[in-house]
């Protein structure tokens, strides 16, 4: 891969950083209900219910009733389509377990009108069926998340539940256009390197005007830009940390991601460059040789708006001690949000210490740095 046409630059208070002999971001690619433990940053699932459909108001066999009532607060039969929706929808179950051993269509009707809506259809449900290969293939096409026969010994009865609800809470912690995961797994990944007590970085990067952009153009358009943002971010932060890089989507147009301190320079250097390369390619001819494009504000006036930027606030906890991950992401907020105040794609680094000691003489600072020339000291 060809190194970049041109350098990329990083002003700092005390040192600069010069860019990477070549990018790791590929170009060449461009043809809730969960929550997470504060002691252990596992995720785990809040406690609701788990409902047993039985068209015939049959009880859940053995072994099936008892994992079912391991999973929600109450096991709540259901005997008609209206019934399990109505339930369904007022409060997300933890799972449904539907009986098609006697009445099978009505079942497998039931399953399908659960999976047809957008809310209900992401909850992990089990079909039990007979014996009959017909009826695993039925099963299946009838959108079941997993099926277990009538004869499944109980060994294999559990492993194959608990295996759906994990595949079940690994699709739900993720962002559905970019695939990276949410708000559960960077608490989990910060807490984690928080419990190691290792040094990172944990960078919010926001993109500047970028609802003026939706406005002109469309959604449509938006979201193939947060595509490209998601893919520059994780092919820099994964190039060059591996498995120690973390990224994640929180919506919208807000990321994080984690990696360690020494990665931090390189990688924010190497995005926003990535980024000022491919976004102006976003717009149309016209309003990319211009610039900017006409807007208006909140008020109905008239404005110029350039072109999207990109910002990023990164905190990291060399100088500072956290306990927990939320004051890590309150601090990356605040970080994100001087940032935005920046001309151009920038990331800016909080260097500021813990309180200092009475009489202590040192001085807080904040620090910043921009690819593509030079910035006025903080």
């Amino acid at each position: 891969m060809a190194p970049w046409p041109f350098g990329v630059r990083s002003l700092w208070a005390d040192e600069s950083h010069s860019a990477p002999g070549r990018p790791w971001f590929d170009f060449g690619i461009f043809a809730g209900y969960l929550a997470a433990s504060p002691s252990t940053g596992s995720v785990s699932v809040g406690q609701s219910n788990a409902i047993f459909y039985s068209p015939s108001g049959a009880e859940a066999p053995g072994p099936l009733g008892a994992w079912l009532r391991r999973q929600g607060a109450v096991l709540l039969p259901c005997a008609t389509e209206d019934e399990l929706m109505a339930v369904s929808l007022r409060g997300r179950p933890r799972v449904i377990a539907f009986d098609a051993r006697v009445n099978a269509p009505q079942a497998l009707a039931a399953c399908r009108r659960l999976k047809s809506d957008s809310y209900t259809g992401v909850v992990p449900s089990v079909i039990v069926a007979s014996d009959d290969d017909a009826a695993l293939a039925d099963a299946f096409a009838a959108g079941a998340d997993e099926v277990v026969r009538s004869s499944l010994n109980e060994r294999e009865l559990l492993i194959r539940l608990d295996a759906m609800l994990r595949r079940s809470d690994r699709d739900l912690v993720v962002h559905p256009s970019t695939r990276l995961p949410g708000a559960v797994a960077i608490e989990a990944d910060v807490t984690r390197r928080l419990g190691l007590a290792s040094s990172f970085a944990m960078c919010y990067a926001d993109l500047d005007h970028f609802k003026e952009f939706n406005d002109r153009y469309s959604y449509y358009d938006g979201d193939r830009v947060i595509r490209i943002l998601a893919k520059i971010l994780h092919d820099v932060v994964k190039g060059l940390c591996g498995e120690d890089g973390f990224v994640g989507h929180i919506g919208g147009d807000d990321f994080i991601f984690v990696l360690p301190v020494h990665a931090m320079a390189p990688a924010c250097q190497e995005i926003v460059a990535a980024f000022d390369l491919l976004a102006p390619y976003q717009y149309s001819e016209q309003d990319r040789r211009a610039g900017y494009f006409f807007g208006k504000d909140r008020r109905g006036q008239l404005h110029r708006v350039p072109l999207m930027t990109l910002s990023i606030g990164v905190v990291t906890n060399e100088r500072r001690t956290f306990t927990h991950a939320a004051q890590v992401s309150e601090l990356a907020t605040e970080m994100k949000t001087y940032a935005k105040t920046l001309p151009g794609s920038v990331y800016a680094v909080d260097r500021r210490h813990d309180p200092l000691p009475a009489g202590d003489p040192g001085v807080p600072t904040m620090e910043r740095a921009q690819a593509h020339g030079a910035l006025e000291g903080a």
